[in-house]
């Protein structure tokens, strides 16, 4: 090719912080590495960031990238003191907290005055950074990834200063739209805020990310009919996939859960499923991730013959292990965001070949990609009685082998290929 192959990446996740949502752009960097391509991350000194959770593994993937770390300016400390799960290792994201008065004041705090989120105190030191970098190199294109929304708005600024610059935004979650801003108690100024943020950046990128198709494309589309829109979905690491291999337990079946689990999602069916299955075969429920210590006491009390156990957060390698030694692997998508979200470890979940039950909207995307699996199912929040039978199916038979037909499609390097295909080579 003959233009230049660097590309700015702005993204307030990356090693050591840990979760789902640092390791799309860590491995996009990695592949895009491996393909020719010059990745430059500006990012946040680990040292002022807030994490919620670290996962110092992920660093080995990015050795070698090319990372500025800058400084940041954030209101965690004296917001932590009006909600005592927000503290310097971060906000809890997409867990909002309303049980109390001083849980609804946090909230309304959040929600009416952190716009569009409490990471943007980052966004002049992104743009400081990224003004030294294209002043003196040449850059082919810039991509900026929320959230933390705000951090599109140091694409905009960067944008507005080189109006040549190709500037792609990636959305990994709705902005405005996403599930949780309903429990904000935003009111109607914020609301309008936030809105006019979300136009400014829609209207003025170059073309936009998504991991999903659907509502979130068509929310875009409406705001900017010709708004060039790439989907691209985080995939799975074949390799590390491949590399690890993990003993089912025989004397018990196995189910396990990865990931932050919330009252933001309907975990109380398969409970129940759950607890009409365990007199037929003893049961243990592995739970790995962010979870409240409230929902894991409902949970233990909802099982009293199941044999519960919480690993905490894991490390991305320690997980797939885990989900490779269930029988079955369960998974909840939140409410409200059926159609405009998929779980980053879903993926992950299909090509583990461990069979799948999720509880969420049967016609969504999420359940329409579970569709290729031989044994993946999405119930509704209501079919206690059919998810019950999935899993009876499963009891009844010594291993079932889950096979996903596009597996290969979904892997990591196969998806920056088409970041590079239908991004990066892709002049708008």
């Amino acid at each position: 090719m003959g233009f230049s192959k660097k590309v700015i990446i702005l993204t307030y996740y990356w090693p050591p912080s840990g979760g789902s949502g640092v390791q799309r752009w860590v491995y996009f960097a990695k592949h895009l590495k491996a393909k020719g391509w010059t990745p430059i991350v500006i990012t946040v000194d680990e040292n002022q960031a807030g994490y919620p959770q670290t996962d110092k593994t992920l660093a080995a993937l990015v050795d070698g990238i090319r990372t500025v770390k800058t400084a940041t300016r954030e209101p965690l400390k004296w917001y932590a003191r009006l909600f005592p799960r927000a503290t310097a290792q971060g906000l809890p994201q997409g867990e909002v907290s309303r049980a109390g008065l001083w849980a609804k004041v946090a909230a309304f705090i959040r929600g009416n005055f952190f716009i569009p989120d409490a990471r943007k105190g980052w966004v002049p030191y992104a743009v400081s950074a990224a003004q030294s970098i294209l002043e003196k190199e040449d850059i082919h294109a810039l991509i900026t990834t929320g959230p933390p929304h705000s951090t599109h708005l140091a694409g905009y600024r960067l944008k507005k200063k080189y109006p040549q610059l190709q500037w792609w935004v990636d959305f990994r979650d709705p902005w405005t739209t996403v599930f949780y801003n309903a429990l904000f108690y935003r009111t109607p100024w914020a609301k309008a805020l936030d809105k006019k943020l979300e136009s400014r950046v829609i209207n003025h990128c170059s073309g936009a990310i998504t991991t999903i198709e659907g509502t979130l494309t068509n929310t875009l589309k409406q705001q900017r009919p010709n708004l060039p829109i790439a989907v691209l979905a985080n995939g799975y690491d074949a390799n590390l996939m491949a590399s690890i291999d993990a003993h089912k337990p025989k004397d018990v079946f196995h189910i396990v859960y990865t990931g932050l689990l919330t009252q933001q999602q309907d975990y109380a069916a398969l409970l129940e499923a759950i607890n009409g299955c365990s007199t037929q075969r003893p049961i243990r429920l592995s739970l790995a991730g962010q979870i409240a210590p409230v929902i894991l006491q409902e949970i233990k009390h909802a099982l009293p013959d199941v044999e519960v156990i919480h690993l905490g957060y894991l490390p991305q390698e320690d997980a797939i292990r885990l989900m490779k030694s269930a029988h079955l692997l369960v998974n909840f998508v939140f409410k409200g965001a059926e159609k405009a979200m998929i779980s980053g470890k879903l993926l992950s979940y299909l090509a583990t070949t461990v069979p799948v039950l999720s509880f969420g909207d049967p016609q969504s995307a999420a359940a329409k990609l579970m569709e290729k699996s031989t044994h993946a199912c999405m119930f509704a929040s209501g079919e206690t009685q059919q998810a019950m039978a999935f899993i009876q199916q499963l009891l009844a038979q010594e291993e079932v082998v889950n096979i996903f037909s596009e597996v290969e499609h979904w892997s990591r390097a196969n998806i920056t290929q088409a970041l590079i295909d239908q991004v990066l080579t892709k002049r708008v």
